[in-house]
């Protein structure tokens, strides 16, 4: 059985400038990657226990 738990809160990035904005655009493109390799390790059994094939693990990396 696997588990994938995010705890990051994406926003608040408005006011604190280029920096910041840098900062959540790293952290997403970081949270998508992971997303991508767990799902990836997965089996095809696995993806289908939780409704989903090989070809949906991009959009679902990559989905906010």
């Amino acid at each position: 059985m696997s588990a994938i738990d995010t705890n990051r809160v994406h926003g608040g990035t408005r006011s604190f400038g280029i920096g910041s904005k840098l900062l959540a655009a790293v952290a997403a493109w970081n949270d998508a990657r992971v997303t991508k390799n767990a799902l990836s390790r997965l089996s095809d059994r696995e993806l289908d226990d939780i409704g989903l094939t090989r070809g949906d693990i991009e959009r679902v990396a990559h989905a906010r």
